[in-house]
This record gives structure tokens, sequence and C-alpha cells, in this order.
């Protein structure tokens, strides 16, 4: 390497070591409880909260709106949802779109996938109460 090259390698090196590094993946969960009804429109609201691998915590307030052929009342005490792959907390908040199709009486189990751009989230829970139907709508994650 001639003299002359020396101070512009050394830039580089300076400029590569400065240079931000891409945030890893985090991995997040929700715990949720919630209840709902449907007669043709669907809605439902809850509160939980979203923890992640990396530390970080929020207490989230959840709401499911929608409509399609639904009918019944129902109530989710425990549910989880596991996100894909997120660069930090704040990506998980904000509306998702889902569709469902229901079928339960008394105690019931449900599952449900939903996506908001890049981010995916899957539902899981059981409860009580009685629903049959198939639904369209929204799933919104906000912080409380």
């Amino acid at each position: 390497m001639s003299r002359s090259s020396l101070p512009a390698a050394m830039a580089v090196l300076l400029l590569l070591a400065s240079a931000p590094v891409a945030a890893r993946d985090v991995s997040c969960r929700l715990d949720f409880d919630m209840a709902g009804w449907s007669a043709l429109y669907k809605t439902a609201s809850g509160t939980g909260r979203v923890r992640c691998d990396n530390g970080q915590a929020m207490a989230v307030r959840i709401d499911a709106k929608g409509g399609g052929l639904s009918f019944g009342k129902s109530e989710i005490r425990g549910g989880r949802g596991e996100f894909s792959a997120v660069r930090g907390i704040g990506e998980v908040l904000g509306t998702y779109v889902a569709a469902e199709a229901h079928a339960g009486a008394v105690k019931s189990s449900k599952a449900q996938a939903m996506t908001k751009g890049e981010v995916s989230l899957a539902l899981a829970g059981t409860g009580e109460g009685w629903d049959l139907g198939v639904a369209f709508g929204a799933f919104t994650i906000e912080a409380r």
C-alpha cells in the first residue's frame, strides 16, 4: 500500500467502524383478556401486556371490530399472541387486518392470524360463551 492511499484506507475503516449496526430481530408476545359480542357486526375489547425478549414491556388496550355473518357472545381469558420478528416493541402497535371463522358453545377455543404490513400476529385462547359465523375486520393494539 502506498503512503498516499493510507489516509483513504484509514477513512474507510473509520466509516465502517462508526456505521450503525442493523438491529437484531426481537421476539414479542401478547398476553390478553377480552370480551365481546356479534350480531352481523362484531366488536370486542380488552387489555393485555406485550413482552419482548429484549426486556421491553408495555401495557396495551386491544379492540376488535368487523362485520360478516356472525352471531354470539364470548369472553377470552389468558389468551396469547405471538408476533413475527420486529425491530422493537413499538412496531407491534397499530391495526391488523383479520379474517376468522368461529364456532363454539360454553367452553370454546379460538385461533386467528392477522397482519399489519410486515408484522404478523397469531392469536390463540380459550374462553366461555357461544358464537357462530365468519367475520372480517380490524384488530387494534394501543399503548395504555
